[in-house]
């Protein structure tokens, strides 16, 4: 795993050069699972996944209220005093997720991502677990 997680280093940097204000990246299983990160320490970058994981479940479950909606989830954002947090569908079971502070322009940023998941997507992918083993 850690071996996949340095390939997404010059990605994740790449990102963070490219919008001002990024204070941590977070690629993410869909179980809350840290695949790798930019900025932050090891232990918020695990934090933050592990939250993503119920906010992505939230809101697939919302847009599973949609009539018009296939109920999966492909963006959250959320703006909070001091900054924003975002959460993208990347891939299979993978998620990208970003806080930034309000330099962030939020726009710029949902493009930012969506152009850095559409390069990379299909290596953003984490196969489902049973029992902690991928199946």
């Amino acid at each position: 795993m850690m071996a996949y997680r340095a390939n997404f280093d010059w990605m994740l940097q790449d990102l963070a050069k490219g919008v001002p204000g990024i204070q941590m990246i977070v690629v993410l299983s869909a179980d809350g699972l840290r695949i790798a990160r930019h900025g932050g320490d090891p232990d918020t970058a695990d934090r933050v996944a592990a939250a993503c994981a119920g906010l992505q479940s939230l809101a697939s479950a919302v847009a599973d209220e949609i009539p018009t909606s296939d109920g999966q989830m492909r963006m959250v954002l959320i703006e909070v005093n001091g900054g924003y947090f975002y959460l993208m569908a990347a891939g299979p079971n993978a998620y990208l997720a970003v806080l930034s502070n309000i330099v962030a322009e939020p726009g710029l940023m949902s493009a930012q991502m969506r152009d850095l998941v559409d390069r990379i997507g299909p290596h953003l992918t984490s196969p489902p677990r049973r029992n902690g083993k991928a199946v």
